[in-house]
């Protein structure tokens, strides 16, 4: 299994179980329901989302059979994390996995994906010392391990 990092317990909310994670996951939508399986701390500790609710900066979670303040409190501080073959985007391609892929500008090949940075407004590949944000206007397509990006003056 390959794990995923999606966030922290900070905290527990009321005394039903409740915890608060924090998390800058981008598909939130995809892991953030009921039946889900996180896996929490270093141990990989397997819990399934029973109920979720977003509330100001926190992803709220309950696990199945854990309805007790007291059942919970060890996990205050532990990171969670997710199976990547759980995730289903839909075709989509999850951004970590573009490290290795050849990236061509035009008609130029200028290297290979060799980091993938998470901003808060974008995700940037890093192309030895080149920096790309990784948004529809730069990036054409992705096809056969290759990621062909738009030739913008001043980028490269």
């Amino acid at each position: 299994m390959k794990f995923i990092n999606i966030g922290k317990i900070v905290n527990t909310h009321g005394i039903k179980g409740e915890l608060r994670i924090l998390s800058d996951f981008k598909y939130k939508d995809k892991v953030f329901k009921k039946d889900f399986k996180f896996y929490i701390g270093k141990d990989k500790e397997e819990l399934i989302v029973n109920s979720y609710r977003h509330h100001k900066i926190f992803d709220m979670v309950t696990f199945n059979d854990l309805n007790d303040i007291n059942l919970v409190l060890k996990y205050k501080g532990k990171e969670v994390y997710i199976n990547e073959e759980d995730l289903d985007l839909d075709g989509e391609i999850y951004i970590d996995n573009l490290i290795g892929y050849k990236v061509v500008v035009g008609t130029k090949d200028i290297g290979v994906v060799t980091d993938v940075m998470h901003m808060k407004a974008n995700d940037i590949l890093r192309v030895n010392d080149i920096l790309i944000p990784y948004v529809k206007e730069f990036i054409l397509k992705i096809e056969d391990n290759t990621i062909y990006v738009k030739d913008v003056g001043g980028l490269i």
